[in-house]
């Protein structure tokens, strides 16, 4: 079912999926030809036709997906979960909470550079014909993504009875950047009949421009500071900070310290009191311009009825530029608070945490970060169709071929206030959002104020290709219970790099003012007025940092860093090199019996994969290259068991094994490190593991589906994944000498195959379009609800890297409930949809191991309320209105670990999500 298919196999209708049902379904009793409602009755129709368990989003018309991008088109499907709404786009998908679909393009597994994956959110939804989410899978598809797969397809000239033209051009108004951003597309297909048989060409492009900006406001992460009071003998001064290499405390403790009111600590052997405040407070205003062009074209040939041939090539670019003013101030300076020090800060009633305070003399820096990155991906197949034995076998041979590459240039320059000002701070002053000012505002703004620092001039490569072959073949039996047998074979060689190059200097140490006046820029509206903090302040332009880097690399090579180097000397390091080669054999056969009218339909097969892969590593700090090779064996094996007592109703049993394979940057054994940026006393930093293992997945659905009525069906899903060989992340501090960074000590992270976990859950979802009367026929509804439950086990390290306890979490990116509700009307030209999508808090991602705070970093609520309005002027030419995030939405984050933390106390970032308004004409002829 995963191997790419005939133009011949992929119709209006059905295609790409098994047909296991009844003839008479009751699904064809009426054909509805209107937008809204004719995609989602397609929809039902992949639902009930395909023998595994899919969700599909089918386009209403050509160049017409609901969505700007394929991951906010999916966000209104059971089970999804989308996240990542910053960018003006949502860029973040899980399928019952996990996160590694596999991605395909007309069946063929397709990725990123040197990932595993795609990019979904590069791919354009005006390309895109229909969506189809397995979440179960056949011996007869790919065996990679635990979450599950996302089969997008795209047009083919034989889709269309003849010539075909379409265009598409929509203005995006983005609020918070006040742009108007362009998104176009455009259609042409045709086919012909000739003396050597029936030929199709079609060409379809798009491009998009987004300018957009993100705002977001940061209290720091959470250190512990002794009293106003401190005990003589530990020698510390009032409300100083304690650091973790006092041996008071340890960096990184999952739960964090206690915070309950009078809590102490022993510090230099005498029991203290101490508080909890931030470490800082920051603010990052980032305004970037992001395109994406786009190409798919088919050529297709069918000689006689029976063989089709099709060469299919699809172009996906990425271009970015982001420029980020970074505002960052520490608050954890103790020193010039005046004779009474317990009078400058606030206490969170019944804790020891620090609300507000002030703090004399506060440090602080500037950064301005500018970013350049680029991806091309091509896709090349070549697919033959052959049907025999009047069309009872059925052979497909698909040959393909890709190139993908990314690269991403880094600059960024620190500046260094040098005017010490009081900061006031309160670090939750209401809704999770911190507010601050100084002594003297006007100092954010004056070049005198500021001395030029560090230099982080970066930058990295990734490349991936593969060449993938596949065959399969199928056999139709007229009657008996052996219904049909299928078999298959997939040999892919892949290989994958990844190359870095890093340089870094120190601090200049000369006034801001020194540099040309177009090097620097201030700041305006920031957050838009929606917190208590500064809107403005000076910054380095990393537009022309980017413009003039030889000249700053000069400059800093000249005054503090004699081995910077300049464009025409630097290089990059191949940091790892991988070649993968897969092969893969299944083999299925469908089984199929009445007694009396219910229908049995069993499905049962296996797949046998075989993974053999070899690395080369370097070392970028100088220690040399290694090799790693390992080989993988899994045999994987799938049943679907279906029976419809009635026309209408199906029960839906599937079982099967699916695997994750560990991403090739977890691979390398090699250091990635980052120097000590924030004074906490040392550093961090990654490796990889090359003996990681696949992690492994044992699925079980159970559904029942009711189909009540032609584009309306009521359906439930219940669903367990038990999981073994989850990699999870432990750290370590290790000294590592000779680096060039500013400190040997780093809490190096690492990935381990040291978790097992289980997801289950259920879905609920419906789409009803009733009959009613007069103008109201054409109301309809959608919507899904999930609820899931996640553990696994995580081990705690010690600081050596010793496991001294294993504890109980959630899933990574699992919101426990989530749903979305649509209403739609579908009549007379008119399709109109409201939506509303929701997920409740979860947990996103763990801190970084340097801090006192709870590492959880969790994610509270998120919503968005959409609206999308389409009219038909005639028969080919149609106006589009939509409007995304009407209500205005934040993203903001928390830290908690089991019980302790919340939103209350121990509030992170928040992020305005951008509103965005769009008008669009679209023309279609075919």
């Amino acid at each position: 079912m995963a191997a790419p298919v005939s133009a011949q196999d992929i119709d209006s209708q059905e295609n790409q999926i098994q047909d296991v049902s009844n003839s008479d379904s009751g699904l064809n009793d009426e054909i509805v030809v209107s937008g809204i409602r004719e995609a989602y009755r397609k929809a039902l129709e992949v639902k009930r036709d395909s023998s595994q368990v899919v969700e599909s989003v089918v386009a209403e018309d050509v160049g017409k997906l609901p969505d700007n991008n394929v991951i906010e088109a999916l966000q209104r499907l059971s089970g999804i979960q989308i996240t990542n709404r910053g960018g003006g786009e949502a860029s973040g998908l899980s399928i019952r909470g996990l996160p590694d679909a596999l991605t395909t393009w007309n069946g063929r597994k397709v990725f990123t550079a040197s990932g595993t994956s795609f990019a979904l959110q590069d791919i354009p939804a005006n390309l895109v014909k229909r969506i189809d989410v397995y979440k179960t899978r056949s011996a007869g598809q790919i065996e990679t993504g635990l979450a599950g797969q996302i089969d997008v397809q795209t047009r083919r000239p034989f889709d269309f009875d003849g010539f075909a033209i379409s265009g598409v051009a929509r203005g995006i108004y983005d609020e918070t950047s006040d742009k108007v951003n362009p998104n176009i597309s455009a259609l042409l297909s045709d086919r012909w009949e000739t003396g050597i048989g029936e030929f199709g060409a079609l060409i379809n492009v798009s491009y998009a421009r987004t300018k957009y900006r993100d705002m977001s406001v940061t209290p720091g992460a959470v250190v512990p500071f002794v009293t106003e009071n401190p005990p003589a003998a530990t020698g510390f001064t009032p409300l100083q900070r304690v650091f973790p290499d006092t041996g008071a405390w340890q960096g990184g403790l999952d739960r964090g310290l206690p915070y309950a009111a009078g809590s102490t600590f022993q510090l230099n052997g005498v029991e203290t009191p101490y508080y909890l405040s931030r470490d800082a407070i920051f603010a990052n205003d980032v305004h970037s311009t992001r395109e994406r062009p786009a190409v798919n074209a088919a050529l297709q040939w069918s000689p006689n009825p029976n063989a089709t041939y099709t060469f299919e090539f699809f172009y996906n670019g990425f271009r970015s530029t982001t420029m980020n003013s970074l505002h960052f101030t520490f608050a954890d300076w103790w020193g010039d608070l005046g004779p009474n020090p317990g009078s400058t800060f606030e206490l969170f009633d019944g804790t020891n945490i620090i609300k507000s305070r002030t703090v004399g003399s506060a440090a602080g820096f500037n950064s301005g970060d500018f970013t350049k990155a680029r991806t091309d991906s091509y896709v090349y197949a070549l697919n033959g169709d052959w049907k025999f034995d009047d069309e009872r076998g059925h052979i497909t041979a698909d040959l393909s071929f890709q190139d993908s590459k990314y690269t991403t240039q880094f600059l960024a320059m620190r500046i260094n206030r040098s005017i010490p000002d009081t900061l006031n701070v309160d670090f939750n002053a209401g809704g999770g959002l911190p507010s601050w000012s100084f002594g003297n505002n006007a100092l954010l703004t004056d070049p005198d104020a500021w001395t030029v620092g560090e230099l982080y001039d970066n930058a990295n490569g990734s490349s991936g290709k593969a060449y993938t072959f596949q065959l399969d073949g199928s056999y139709d039996f007229d009657e008996g219970l052996l219904r049909t047998v299928r078999v298959g074979a997939r040999a892919d060689r892949r290989k994958a790099a990844d190359s870095v190059r890093t340089q870094n200097a120190g601090a200049l140490n000369q006034q801001l003012s020194a540099l040309p006046g177009d090097a620097y820029f201030i700041n305006d509206g920031f957050f838009n007025g929606r917190a208590d903090v500064p809107a403005s302040w000076i910054n380095v332009d990393g537009n022309w940092l980017y413009d003039h880097a030889d000249m700053v690399r000069e400059l800093y090579r000249d005054s503090v860093s004699p081995g910077i180097e300049t464009s025409d000397q630097l290089k990059m390091l191949t940091v790892f090199d991988i070649n993968e080669d897969t092969l893969a054999a299944y083999g299925e056969a469908d089984f199929e019996k009445y007694v009396g009218d219910v229908r049995f339909f069993l499905q049962t097969g296996l797949r046998y994969v075989t993974v053999d892969t070899s690395s080369v590593f370097t070392d970028r700090y100088g220690a040399g290259t290694s090799r790693a090779t390992t080989k993988t064996n899994k045999l994987l094996p799938s049943a679907t068991f279906i029976i419809d007592p009635t026309d209408k109703l199906r029960f839906r049993f599937n079982y099967g094994k699916t695997l994750r394979r560990p991403a090739f940057s977890d691979l390398n054994p090699n250091y990635n490190l980052t120097e000590d940026l924030t004074g906490v006393g040392r550093g961090s930093g990654s490796s990889g593991n090359s003996d990681l293992s696949p992690t492994t997945s044992t699925n079980y659905d159970f559904s029942i589906e009711w189909y009540f009525q032609p584009g309306s069906a009521l359906y439930a899903t219940a669903f367990r994944r038990d999981i073994k060989g989850l990699v999870v992340p432990l750290t370590s501090v290790v000294t590592i000498p000779n680096t060039g960074l500013n400190t040997d000590i780093f809490a190096v992270t690492r990935p381990e195959n040291a978790s097992k976990g289980v997801l289950k859950g259920i879905e609920l979802g419906a789409t009803y379009f009733p009959e009613l009367p007069g103008i109201l026929n054409g109301l309809g509804a959608q919507g899904s609800l999930t609820v899931l439950d996640s553990s696994q086990t995580i081990p705690i390290t010690d600081e050596n890297g010793n496991v001294v306890e294993e504890v109980k979490s959630q899933f990574f990116g699992v919101s426990d409930l989530s749903y979305n509700v649509t209403a739609a009307y579908d009549r007379g030209g008119v399709g109109v949809r409201l939506s509303y999508v929701w997920r409740k808090n979860f947990l996103a991602a763990n801190e970084a191991r340097l801090f006192a705070n709870p590492i959880g970093q969790w994610r509270k609520p998120e919503k968005s309320l959409d609206f999308q309005l389409s009219y038909s002027l005639s028969d080919h030419l149609g106006v589009t209105f939509d409007a995304v995030n009407i209500t205005n939405e934040k993203q903001q984050s928390y830290y908690r670990f089991g019980d302790a933390g919340g939103p209350d106390i121990y509030n992170f970032g928040s992020t305005l999500l951008n509103r965005t308004f769009a008008l669009g004409i679209r023309y279609t002829f075919d």
